[in-house]
């Protein structure tokens, strides 16, 4: 299997983490759970703790399959000229997922839904807009996409959101921490909003 080969090129690396690393390689839907088996080597021999910020970089060309960066350490960058399925980031306590689709902006989808499910920590940047669900029981990672579907930040209690976009209906529903920035051009946000727990507050940069 393509990631235990490219677990393989890394492995020094882990061992001997003051020899960064960068692997390039083509990635497809069959590959799922990509950087899953490198992040449990990372776990096994540093806890939580992981590694230095890009001591293992990952530069991946094509359409990642399903749980894309899931459970990712601390230390491993993924960046991804192409774009991903659902359930990018999932349950991520650490490290960079970077996606850069072809076809960029709030217009098209670079990734699939359910992004960054339980995710504790790291970072995820999409320059294209998001399915539904998004950041649901975030409570640490920093991400930034160009919209999202329905139900975003569901539940979640920390990290922070920015959404360059629209975000379909019920936003925030049950969150209880957390911050999200939204970049309301059409003013659209408040009506989308899930008003139970969060309440909007508008940040303006000019007098009109």
């Amino acid at each position: 299997e393509e990631s235990k080969k490219l677990l393989r090129k890394v492995m020094s690396t882990i061992e001997n983490p003051s020899k960064p690393i960068a692997v390039a390689a083509e990635i497809s839907n069959l590959n799922r759970s990509f950087g899953t088996l490198t992040s449990g080597e990372i776990a096994r021999r540093y806890g939580d703790e992981g590694l230095a910020e890009d001591t293992i970089t990952y530069n991946l060309t094509g359409v990642a399959g399903q749980s894309f960066g899931t459970f990712l350490s601390r230390g491993v960058t993924i960046n991804l000229n192409g774009v991903a399925n659902d359930y990018v980031g999932k349950g991520m306590n650490g490290g960079k997922i970077i996606i850069k689709p072809q076809l960029q902006g709030s217009e098209y989808a670079g990734a699939g839904n359910t992004c960054l499910y339980g995710a504790t920590g790291g970072k995820l940047y999409v320059r294209a807009m998001v399915g539904e669900r998004f950041a649901v029981r975030n409570s640490g990672c920093i991400a930034v996409v160009e919209g999202t579907g329905d139900s975003a930040c569901e539940y979640m209690t920390g990290g922070i959101v920015v959404i360059l976009g629209k975000t379909g209906i019920n936003f925030g529903a049950g969150m209880t921490g957390g911050l999200g920035f939204i970049y309301d051009k059409d003013r659209e946000f408040i009506d989308n909003m899930n008003q139970e727990l969060i309440e909007a507050l508008r940040i303006d940069t000019d007098d009109t």
